[in-house]
């Protein structure tokens, strides 16, 4: 394979696990909450795209709306759901345990799969959304890369700037910061706590919905189960990126990223199907080295 071809797919894939990475690491910095419902989350924003049947082709429910319109209402969509899920659910959890809020996220997850399943049916969906995105673009004439991938780290660096401007510049933004600081004193200096983990929420939902759109434009197929193995990821890349930092997310999705196409076009053919676990090899390693992950959050800094 191309060394710079290589370099790009890297980039993409490492661009999308940091998308994901960042809704988790939103949650984990406010409420020190690891929403495993991510996963489904992911999933509805792209089921949300079709009507409601148990057969296995799939017909689009926002099919002819323009592509912003389309983009906007995904987005809202998974928002409004991650929102219900904090008022329903994790409003009432506030005061328990990590723990407790860990399983409770597992228990949303595994309720809102299953109602895609009573809704749709079980059977995967071919899909063909935006495929004009899957072609390629001749950048040299012995380097041709799929639109999407250009496409996904642009999105990526866009949406992350946009993050960092909004916390870094907005009360809003700033008392997600000072939430994710020192959540009591934040409360005692009057940041409403209500407000601070719904915000956290909604903008942990559209980036679900985000990711959502990506994986369909890539794989053609929506399955019940499609946010999961993308949520295991930027699970795992929030966690050796450094839980509670944002940046860390970031660093964590792109390290995983990287590691796993690095694999996939090094690995001899018939080690090729253990590419995951060489990953989670090196990341059990990366963490015996640095247990805290790659950055630490202002936090944890103070802790140590």
């Amino acid at each position: 394979m191309n060394p710079l071809q290589t370099a790009i797919t890297a980039l993409s894939v490492g661009s999308l696990y940091a998308l994901a990475a960042l809704g988790i690491g939103l949650l984990f910095g406010v409420l020190r909450l690891i929403n495993f419902a991510q996963g489904a989350f992911i999933t509805i924003g792209a089921f949300a795209l079709l009507v409601p049947s148990s057969d296995a082709t799939a017909t689009m429910f926002i099919g002819d709306w323009p592509t912003v319109p389309r983009i906007l209402a995904i987005v809202a969509i998974v928002a409004v759901l991650a929102l219900l899920s904090e008022l329903a659910v994790f409003r009432r959890l506030r005061d328990a345990s990590p723990a407790t809020l860990m399983i409770a996220s597992f228990a949303v997850g595994y309720i809102l799969q299953n109602l895609v399943i009573m809704v749709y049916g079980s059977r995967p969906k071919a899909a063909g959304l935006w495929p004009g995105l899957m072609d390629e673009i001749n950048i040299t004439p012995s380097l041709a890369v799929p639109q999407l991938s250009l496409l996904v780290v642009a999105i990526t660096a866009i949406l992350l700037i946009a993050l960092v401007l909004f916390l870094k510049y907005t009360n809003a933004g700033l008392h997600m910061r000072a939430a994710a600081d020192d959540f009591r004193m934040a409360r005692l200096l009057g940041v409403s706590a209500n407000r601070v983990i719904a915000l956290a929420f909604a903008l942990s939902g559209g980036l679900a919905g985000i990711a959502s759109l990506i994986l369909v434009v890539q794989t053609g197929v929506m399955d019940f189960d499609m946010g999961v193995p993308l949520m295991l990821f930027a699970f795992i890349a929030t966690v050796i990126g450094g839980m509670g930092s944002l940046f860390g997310a970031v660093v964590g999705g792109y390290v995983v990223g990287i590691l796993t196409v690095l694999f996939q076009a090094l690995l001899p053919p018939d080690y090729r199907g253990f590419r995951d676990a060489f990953v989670f090899l090196l990341v059990i390693l990366l963490l015996l080295v640095r247990p805290n992950g790659l950055v630490l959050s202002k936090a944890a800094k103070q802790r140590v």
